[in-house]
């Protein structure tokens, strides 16, 4: 179980980047952190996702945030994810779900 509970989270240069650059809500990224119901530890990238479903561009989306935890969780990008990349990914062992105590 990986636990983030009073951890500061840290938004990197990357994210604010592609939050401009896909015009996503500055919040969107930390309200899927702490509202993911499924969570994936990335073992391509050595990084974790969270999943959630959301409003994204007037249609309801699978989104991904991708974030390191160390002393802090950096949250390093977002973007929307097809059900097909989703499903290959864990199919193939890429993604390995784990739980996450908020």
């Amino acid at each position: 179980m990986v636990t983030i509970v009073g951890r500061r989270i840290v938004y990197t240069d990357h994210l604010i980047f592609r939050l401009m650059c896909r015009n996503i809500p500055y919040d969107l990224p930390k309200f899927i952190l702490e509202n993911a119901k499924e969570f994936y530890y990335d073992t391509k990238t050595n990084h974790y996702i969270a999943l959630s479903r959301i409003e994204y561009r007037g249609k309801q989306r699978d989104m991904i945030v991708v974030f390191e935890i160390n002393d802090e969780i950096y949250l390093i990008t977002i973007h929307p994810i097809k059900n097909e990349q989703k499903r290959r990914r864990i199919k193939s062992s890429r993604w390995r779900c784990v739980k996450v105590r908020l």
